[in-house]
């Protein structure tokens, strides 16, 4: 049972970025309104289960649990415009493997905040950098347009990397329900101003865009996150953590399925490098962040980010 879950989850991740990628080439859907839509119902049905059972918690958030919620928003909504961009202007599998690299981001936003990281962790946060430099630089030569897809991508991993954190400190006195609607809700609200401003429609869209950013939203927002916080209760978050980045080949085999995306040989080699490069700094951390943590909060905090693509 653990392992089909664990597999509904990798797909559903991972279609993400093919998902995205078709909306957005097949429809008049704007990258802003996939991040609105899919923030708006995700906030809808988090809140779902907390208004029936117990309501009373929204007025019990306290004002830096409000601060760090909204801090937490900013950047989810950042990352959202960032990622969702860089699709329209590199690969899938590109874009979806730079993105991932939000693990790695902690870990650096770490050492400078003055934490030691374990040896290993370095190494892979050298790998892992390696394959960007490796993708970014058969982009540069092949397409300047890609290469601002490439960097975007990037950014996007370092935003979501502040989500992680910043979501962490609101997490820390606040259920999961509450803190998810927040956030979501407030993130809904951050693209909603940046559409105003771009002049992005959030609305009147055909058929097809209804049912892409309907698909994006259950697909890789409900199903593949919820299959994975399920699957924190029977599994080590570790082994979680481990199987999450299985959506780096998953979305490039999806886009070169059902998109016939093609890619050098050399940005395989960077996917490939971003990828063990990204296991060696989940494994090195077991060591660390998990001793002075709960099991079952430490792993929350950090999977329940991973998926903001």
């Amino acid at each position: 049972m653990n392992f089909l879950l664990a597999a509904v989850g990798v797909l559903g991740v991972a279609s993400s970025g093919p998902l995205i990628a078709a909306t957005l080439g097949a429809t008049s859907v704007s990258a802003l309104a996939i991040a609105f839509w899919r923030n708006a119902i995700g906030a809808v049905v988090m809140a779902g289960p907390v208004v029936v059972r117990n309501p009373r918690q929204f007025g019990k958030v306290t004002g830096a649990e409000f601060r760090w919620s909204l801090a937490a928003a900013v950047a989810l909504a950042l990352h959202f415009a960032c990622f969702i961009t860089s699709l329209q202007l590199t690969s899938v599998a590109a874009a979806t493997a730079l993105v991932c690299l939000q693990s790695g981001w902690i870990a650096i936003f770490q050492l400078f905040r003055g934490v030691r990281l374990r040896w290993p962790v370095l190494v892979g946060l050298g790998l892992a950098f390696g394959g960007v430099v490796t993708i970014t630089g058969f982009d540069m030569g092949s397409s300047p347009e890609a290469l601002v897809g490439d960097l975007l991508a990037v950014a996007g991993g370092a935003l979501a990397g502040i989500y992680t954190l910043a979501g962490g400190k609101a997490r820390q006195s606040m259920s999961t329900g509450v803190y998810t609607t927040l956030c979501y809700g407030m993130c809904a609200a951050v693209v909603a101003v940046m559409a105003l401003v771009a002049r992005e429609p959030l609305g009147g869209f055909e058929a097809a865009g209804w049912l892409g950013i309907l698909a994006i939203t259950v697909c890789a927002q409900l199903v593949g996150h919820s299959a994975f916080n399920h699957l924190l209760a029977t599994m080590s978050p570790l082994l979680v953590s481990m199987i999450i980045l299985l959506e780096i080949p998953g979305a490039a085999l999806l886009a070169a399925a059902f998109l016939d995306e093609t890619l050098p040989a050399g940005t395989y080699v960077g996917l490939a490098m971003i990828l063990v490069g990204l296991a060696v700094v989940v494994l090195g951390q077991r060591g660390s962040r998990s001793a002075r943590r709960t099991a079952a909060g430490a792993g929350t905090d950090r999977l329940a980010e991973l998926g903001t693509d």
